[in-house]
C-alpha cells in the first residue's frame, strides 16, 4: 500500500520536550524552540505510517542561560558541529514507535510509545492529527557523557533522559 497522505507539523500545538533528573532528587524539563515533523500515511490510518522529525540543538530551553549553553557544548549536544538531531521511523504498529534516532554523530534504533490521541477536523477545514510520543533513552549512548558527582556523591545529570513528543499534524490536501 502507498503511503499517499502528507501530515505537515502544526508548531503552535507541538512540543519535543525531555525530562531528566537532576541530583536524583528534582526533574529538570527542557524542548527544543526549533524543530520540525512530518508523517506519511495510506489514506487516514496511521498505522505502518511514516514519522519522521528533527531539532536544531542549538534551540535548547530549559529556563536557565548558562544551562542552556552548557547543552549546547562539547559535553553534550555540541550544536556546533551537530546542529541537528534526527528521528526517522520503521516500523509503526499503533502503539509502539521504532525508529533510527541520531544525537550527534550516533545513530541509535529506540522505540518510542505512540498514541493517537485523535484526528478531528478544525474550524478551518483542516484535518488534525494528534500524538503523544514517549520513551526513554541512555544519554551516554549518544556521547553525551558529562557527568559530575556532589560532595554528597549524589549524581548531578541523571544518564537515562525522558522524550516526550507532542505532536499535532495537519492533512495536506
Amino acid at each position: 500500500m502507498s503511503k499517499n497522505t502528507n501530515w505537515s507539523l502544526d508548531n503552535a500545538h507541538s512540543e519535543i520536550a525531555f525530562k531528566v533528573k537532576h541530583m536524583m532528587i528534582s526533574t529538570v524539563t527542557g524542548h527544543f524552540e526549533d524543530f520540525e515533523a512530518t508523517a506519511k500515511t495510506a489514506g487516514d490510518d496511521f498505522k505502518n505510517a511514516d514519522f519522521s522529525f528533527s531539532a536544531k540543538t542549538a534551540s535548547i530551553n530549559t529556563k536557565n542561560k548558562d544551562r542552556d549553553t552548557h547543552l549546547r557544548s562539547d559535553d553534550f549536544f555540541n550544536s556546533e558541529k551537530f546542529p541537528e538531531m534526527k528521528f526517522v521511523s520503521k516500523s509503526f504498529d499503533g502503539e509502539k514507535l521504532v525508529g533510527d534516532l541520531t544525537i550527534r554523530d550516533i545513530t541509535k534504533e529506540v522505540v518510542l510509545d505512540a498514541e493517537l490521541n485523535g484526528v478531528a477536523e478544525d474550524p478551518y477545514g483542516q484535518t488534525k492529527a494528534g500524538f503523544e510520543m514517549t520513551g526513554t533513552i541512555n544519554r551516554k549512548d549518544f556521547n553525551l557523557t558529562w557527568s559530575a558527582v556532589t560532595e554528597a556523591g549524589s549524581i548531578v545529570v541523571s544518564d537515562k533522559v525522558k522524550m516526550v513528543v507532542d505532536v499535532q499534524f495537519t492533512k495536506q490536501a
